[in-house]
């Protein structure tokens, strides 16, 4: 099975480069594609925050990951399946992140901590809501933190 998706929106800021860490000080533009109905956003400020969906389209397909590797190639990390970690080099190259909102204003959302570059294809937006965030306590391993620790600086 196989299927097309097109983009709803696209990423407006001044990451033009794939980078791995100093994301948290990213400000975003969201901007609904030219089809999308202004309509579709109405109501989204007053949730705070944001999960958007993307597509990695700077990835090229040689690249996709499909068997274990060391995160960012660190041969301190152990090896782990593509699942395992959050890397761009995924079969179906769709990236996850929840975002501040800090603003709408027409076709465009202005959000903070968006891991995208300029360009970025959105493939869906959909409000944080408490019932969906996780129950209990969240585990991960070590070297995940570790790995982590500038990114969102």
């Amino acid at each position: 099975m196989s299927f097309s998706i097109t983009p709803i929106a696209f990423v407006r800021n001044n990451r033009k480069e794939i980078e791995d860490d100093n994301w948290g000080a990213v400000t975003s533009d969201i901007v609904l594609a030219g089809e999308m109905n202004v309509q579709s956003l109405k109501g989204i400020s007053e949730y705070s925050h944001l999960e958007i969906i993307f597509y990695f389209d700077k990835v090229s397909d040689d690249k996709i990951q499909f068997e274990a590797r060391h995160p960012r190639n660190n041969k301190a990390y152990p090896e782990v399946g593509i699942f395992a970690q959050r890397g761009k080099n995924r079969p179906n190259k769709l990236g996850l992140t929840t975002v501040e909102l800090l603003g709408h204003e027409g076709n465009t959302l202005i959000v903070k901590g968006l891991d995208a570059i300029d360009g970025t294809p959105i493939i869906d937006i959909k409000p944080v809501m408490k019932e969906f965030l996780p129950k209990g306590e969240v585990h991960q391993p070590k070297w995940s933190s570790d790995l982590m620790k500038n990114y969102w600086e």
